[in-house]
């Protein structure tokens, strides 16, 4: 059993756990189930059922149950958007973040953004935090403040050089106050772009519209910074053009100036001093251009924030999960650096109760969304996911044989009863469900790469 299973890569425990889910009967409608939720590492059961009958004559169109079930229940996706929970699931919220960043950047009708959004200004830029103490690094001189030549993988990068001077409690009430920062970020934004216009912010509204889709990212000393796409419409959105005067270089301009000008107070609070929070003076603004003249690819920006949208804190070492109490510290590998973090955002949280530090203290402080994005940018996530359960309902429906919900002279009635019955996996079944997904991330990256191949060969041969 021992040599069975380290030729599996697992242990004898859950390698027998294995044989036992795969000698129960129905198994091959449980790999089913785990393959429709694309091979989610974390499943919800439910268990309950559904009726569709004809609501003119009664009779019954079509039923299910999940008595019939393997277990007795359905397994549905948990949806989980982080890596470190579900890689399945993170992986299609990351395909869903990279389709709508690119809609934002080259248009696309079916997410209601027309192809001459590509004429429009557009830029990836980056806001950083401030430094809150020297840390390890890998500059371009090669050695670090300390004297060494730390390797990429290197776990002293990022931590502080003197953890006694470093301003941890800064460091945890900037990931907390982030949020604010990009939201008068974005209010200073609109306020630079009218004045550089020559305009007032009134007769700004009238004319242009600022639209954006950003991705929070961690990086290795405990900070969040923002990478965004930026965009000058139209008044209504990506279907008007801006007016002329909206170019790159002015936007460029007015973000370097809106995130000068930025500042968040923070009061003084038993016996911790007043700050005032501000960004980094690292502020990288870099122009996407159009047609096949940009500098920063279209498809490169919309993968990088895809990316990160299914990152949390795990750059740092820490956990994924809450932290209910201090004590639990103790239970925990972690490094120096991201424990003591922690332990200030738990040491903040008496002065500032408001802030909720001790709760997000897994995240660092960090309190925010990962992804967000202006409401006329794109499509939505939620568009996204319930055009997939449209197309996969019709799919249903049809291969039942159901009337189309739209035909309206078809009327159906459905009856459904849903029960939460769990969730997760035993540890073989854990084993399977990620061979599983390994299995169909492969079959789709494959398919991906032999399309590309199709069209590249298109366009040689056009």
């Amino acid at each position: 059993m021992a040599g069975a299973a380290a030729s599996l890569g697992t242990d004898p425990l859950t390698l027998a756990d294995l044989l036992r889910v795969a000698n129960t009967p129905g198994f091959d409608r449980w790999q089913e189930q785990i393959r429709r939720t694309g091979g989610c590492a974390n499943p919800i059961r439910l268990r309950g059922s559904t009726v569709t009958r004809d609501a003119k004559t009664g009779d019954v169109l079509y039923s299910y149950s999940t008595e019939s079930e393997p277990g007795g229940v359905l397994r549905v996706a948990c949806g989980n958007r982080r890596a470190s929970r579900c890689p399945a699931c993170a992986w299609t919220y990351a395909g869903d973040t990279y389709h709508l960043i690119r809609a934002g950047i080259i248009g696309d009708e079916r997410k209601d953004v027309p192809a001459t959004v590509r004429e429009h200004p557009r830029v990836f830029a980056t806001l950083t935090a401030p430094s809150f103490g020297p840390v390890h690094n890998r500059p371009d001189t090669g050695c670090c403040r300390c004297g060494a030549r730390h390797a990429e993988d290197d776990p002293a990068l990022g931590t502080a050089l003197d953890p006694t001077t470093y301003d941890y409690a800064g460091a945890v009430l900037w990931n907390n106050h982030a949020g604010d920062l990009w939201r008068r970020f974005t209010i200073y934004l609109r306020r630079e772009i009218a004045k550089r216009a020559g305009i007032t912010q009134t007769a700004m509204r009238e004319v242009c519209r600022v639209s954006f889709g950003k991705v929070a990212e961690f990086q290795k000393r405990g900070n969040v910074h923002f990478h965004a796409v930026i965009r000058l419409d139209g008044p209504t959105g990506p279907d008007t053009p801006p007016p002329a005067w909206a170019t790159v270089a002015l936007l460029d301009a007015s973000i370097r100036a809106a995130a000068a000008r930025v500042a968040v107070p923070v009061p003084a609070s038993s016996g911790h001093p007043a700050r005032t929070l501000r960004w980094g003076s690292q502020v990288d603004v870099r122009p996407i251009g159009a047609l096949g003249r940009e500098e920063l690819t279209e498809q490169a920006v919309a993968s990088y924030v895809a990316k990160y949208a299914t990152k949390a804190a795990e750059t740092t070492g820490t956990v994924d999960r809450r932290i209910g109490e201090l004590a639990e510290l103790g239970k925990l590998t972690l490094p120096n650096h991201t424990r003591r973090l922690i332990e200030a955002c738990w040491a903040l949280n008496d002065a500032y109760p408001d802030r909720l530090l001790a709760r997000w203290a897994h995240m660092l402080g960090f309190r925010g969304h990962f992804s967000t994005k202006s409401r006329r940018y794109s499509t939505t996530l939620g568009a996204l996911r319930q055009a997939r359960a449209d197309y996969r309902a019709a799919q249903q429906r049809a291969a039942l044989g159901l009337p189309d919900p739209d035909d309206e002279e078809a009327t159906t009635l459905t009856l459904a009863h849903w029960t939460y019955a769990g969730q997760g996996h035993t540890p073989g079944e854990s084993w399977l469900a990620a061979s599983i997904a390994r299995e169909i991330r492969l079959n789709r990256e494959t398919a991906r790469e032999a399309l590309q191949d199709e069209l590249a060969l298109e366009g040689a041969t056009a």
